[in-house]
């Protein structure tokens, strides 16, 4: 059953996410312009032995795209409960773990597809990388997607208006871009600022996308990312799912 509801919950608003095709094309223009207006600056300078400047870049930009797209993705929510939407489903016998599951995969297949848009506009521009290194990346992109968006459920479930939701979200996102090294590696900084990115769990997976994009696989980095990924993923999904139940939804 809880397939059954998951594939219910997906399929509906996947269809939303089809019939929106501007909002959908619109979510990669951030990271597009990175690419576009940013990355020849790096050509040739030394990123401290990750490959070409765009094998630093490129998976960077991709978790920036799951970064921002999944913590922000808890607006729906606020709008379907201003709307009865989750009034209405709360009546419903759907599982509410599919409730929080549809809707994550829902976003995890949106933004794997935009990260596959990227990556076929970053080869255009000169990006060179493993195939195997790429599919690994999507997989970091969409486990970075489910968790984050798990969690930005979970809190709009908690508030009642977008104008509390979104300061406490950019108050997240910025620090989160910045700590994590996703445009520069962070070894390029100063120890300290080096040291404070351990901290960042988002630093892990961006290191292990960096190495799957120049072709290693068995690395330390890769090992620390998929731990983080997958660790962060069941404790986002857990608590998301806690927060519907006792919330109703």
């Amino acid at each position: 059953m809880l397939v059954h509801d998951t594939a219910l919950v997906y399929g509906r608003y996947i269809r939303q996410s089809l019939r929106s095709r501007f909002a959908l094309l619109f979510g990669v223009l951030m990271p597009l312009l990175y690419l576009v207006f940013f990355g020849p600056l790096l050509t040739g300078l030394p990123l401290g032995g990750h490959g070409s400047s765009w094998q630093v870049l490129v998976p960077g930009l991709l978790l920036q795209l799951g970064l921002f797209g999944a913590l922000f993705a808890g607006f729906m929510i606020i709008i379907e409960k201003s709307q009865g939407v989750v009034e209405r489903m709360r009546v419903t016998p759907v599982s509410r773990l599919a409730l929080l599951l549809g809707r994550v995969l829902r976003d995890a297949t949106v933004f794997v597809f935009q990260a596959v848009l990227l990556v076929l506009a970053a080869v255009a521009m000169g990006l060179r990388a493993p195939l195997a290194g790429v599919l690994i990346g999507f997989g970091f992109v969409g486990l970075l997607t489910v968790s984050l968006a798990s969690l930005s459920y979970a809190l709009a479930m908690k508030v009642r208006t977008p104008q509390e939701f979104g300061p406490l979200i950019n108050a997240v996102s910025m620090p989160s871009m910045l700590l994590s090294g996703l445009m520069l590696p962070m070894t390029l900084g100063p120890a300290w600022l080096d040291v404070l990115s351990h901290f960042m769990p988002f630093r892990y997976l961006v290191d292990a996308m960096r190495d799957a994009y120049v072709g290693s696989y068995t690395t330390a980095h890769m090992l620390y990312g998929v731990l983080v990924a997958v660790g962060l993923t069941a404790l986002a999904v857990s608590v998301g799912t806690r927060v519907f139940r006792t919330a109703g939804a």
